[in-house]
């Protein structure tokens, strides 16, 4: 069985809007790496759409990008991608399907099926999966701003609280920081 790890920007204020945060060559490499050390990628049907409108054009070079940006449009292109939503049913984006029915049931059965584990980016949805107790680890890159506005890090609340344990934190060149935490269940 495979790890669920959610990785996140986020400012020191805990706003997840991916307009807050850094965005350069750095910042794209670390979640490249994240990416590759993942088997797939899961998000809610939000992030999706939004993921959908922009990087397959990255990817076939129909919007100009640096090489760190169009590397990961690549490498999402290839990933297989996994959607939760009640709404939508299709999923054209090469390598896309969705989890439908019992949200814990599901989720489950794409942590067991992925050995190399499973790359959540969706904040709505981390915070319905962290109730469920299905989230194992914690990568997040904490940009040093504050936004001051915006959607924030479960802002729809938890039901109990969770211990974590530090697995790293890195500095990186650009001010924020990447910090790993791992269930201390």
């Amino acid at each position: 069985m495979g790890l669920l790890t959610f990785g996140l920007n986020l400012t020191l204020d805990g706003c997840v809007d991916h307009n807050e945060g850094v965005a350069d060559d750095e910042t794209h490499a670390f979640f490249t790496r994240l990416m590759d050390e993942s088997g797939a990628m899961l998000w809610g049907r939000v992030t999706y759409e939004l993921m959908e409108s922009h990087w397959p054009a990255v990817a076939r070079g129909e919007v100009e990008a640096p090489p760190a940006i169009r590397e990961w449009a690549v490498k999402l292109e290839a990933k297989p991608k996994y959607v939760v939503s009640s709404t939508r049913t299709d999923f054209p984006w090469s390598g896309s399907r969705r989890i439908d029915g019992d949200l814990r049931e599901g989720v489950q059965r794409l942590k067991d099926a992925t050995p190399d584990g499973v790359l959540l980016g969706s904040g709505r949805l981390a915070a319905a999966l962290a109730r469920l107790d299905l989230i194992d680890e914690y990568r997040f890159l904490v940009h040093p701003r504050i936004a001051g506005r915006g959607p924030t890090l479960f802002q729809d609340g938890r039901t109990n609280a969770r211990r974590l344990e530090l697995i790293s934190a890195l500095p990186l060149r650009n001010g924020a920081i990447a910090v790993h935490y791992r269930r201390a269940d």
